[in-house]
């Protein structure tokens, strides 16, 4: 059995003004309350693992339902705690919410390593809730596994989809984003993060243990076993795991920074360190080219940084949060 541990936050008063035209039905402003605790490591809101580091749940923001503008051709995403919603941007045109996908939350990735994704994304909500869209919310396509709680998602350059598992560390692969996909057993007990490099290596992120803290593992291409990495420098909790077009980057939760690798065999050397200053908690990050999005847990919002610069944010998103975990971005 998983043990307490502390907590930092707790109590919250959850506001969801959405729009309707944007997907799903109309969901009213909600009063209740989010419990937070800590099972060793791991914080879980009203009794379900969340694979953000902390999360501030004081009272959040509410605003007025906004009418998404067609005319716009690059989204972001970010997508808020299970079973609630995906807010949608149009930055660098305007930092406010211009729409809204319900009844999802988690992930998300897309289908380039890093960038804007090419007219579709994938957000990565429930075990039976794997679904792929087309910009800006149009749903096309379903898959699903057979067990646990799906926490990550991530496609290589020839269109396959990787699935982590919060639940038991698992990651299914789907050949081609189709099917029931291929179960890889990892060293993991909590799978959190994973991203593929250029080369068709696939890396994920998470914990041994409820107490070990963060673990790297990867697995090379036309391999089946995933080996763990050990990394020049300590990080803190695991964060997203991507290829920002020359390292494979790590996000550290507890130090608000990205760490920048290279890798070869299972060692893992620190090539460069972005700072992600102002921010709170980025669980999820997504890297495009010269920005980096950040899904802010600890603020109950979202920012925009200079990549590889970092740094203060250069944007700050309004619009409807309830404990960002995720966030991708796409265009039309």
């Amino acid at each position: 059995m998983l043990t307490t541990g502390f907590i930092r936050y707790a109590g919250a008063l959850a506001a969801l003004a959405i729009c309707s035209a944007c997907g799903g039905a109309a969901v009213a402003p909600s009063g209740a309350a989010l419990g937070g605790t800590y099972s060793g490591g791991m914080l879980s809101l009203n009794g379900t693992p969340v694979t953000a580091a902390r999360a501030n749940l004081s009272p959040l923001p509410r605003y007025a339902t906004i009418v998404p503008d067609r005319r716009i051709t690059t989204y972001e995403y970010i997508i808020n705690l299970y079973g609630t919603y995906a807010s949608i941007f149009d930055y660098p045109k305007g930092t406010k919410q211009i729409g809204t996908i319900n009844n999802v939350g988690g992930q998300g990735c897309t289908n380039v390593l890093y960038g804007y994704g090419k007219r579709t994304f994938w957000i990565v909500a429930a075990r039976n809730q794997i679904t792929e869209y087309e910009v800006p919310h149009k749903p096309i396509k379903t898959l699903s596994i057979s067990t646990g709680q799906p926490s990550s998602c991530a496609m290589d350059a020839g269109g396959d989809l990787a699935v982590g598992n919060l639940s038991n560390g698992d990651v299914v692969i789907f050949k081609n984003a189709s099917g029931s996909g291929t179960v890889y057993t990892t060293p993991l007990h909590a799978e959190f993060f994973d991203g593929y490099d250029n080369q068709g290596n696939l890396f994920a992120d998470g914990m041994i243990n409820p107490r070990s803290g963060f673990t790297l593992i990867g697995l090379r291409k036309g391999s089946t076993k995933f080996q763990t990495i050990t990394t020049s420098n300590k990080v803190g909790f695991p964060g997203s795991v991507q290829w920002d077009g020359k390292y494979v980057t790590v996000t550290d939760q507890t130090a608000n920074a990205m760490y920048r690798y290279s890798i070869s065999g299972t060692t893992a050397t620190l090539k460069g360190t972005v700072s992600l200053s102002g921010s709170g908690d980025c669980a999820q990050t997504w890297i495009v080219h010269g920005l980096v999005y950040c899904a802010d847990s600890g603020t109950v919002g979202a920012e925009v940084f200079k990549y590889p610069a970092g740094g203060s944010p250069v944007a700050v998103f309004s619009g409807n949060f309830i404990t960002p975990l995720g966030t991708v971005a796409a265009e039309k």
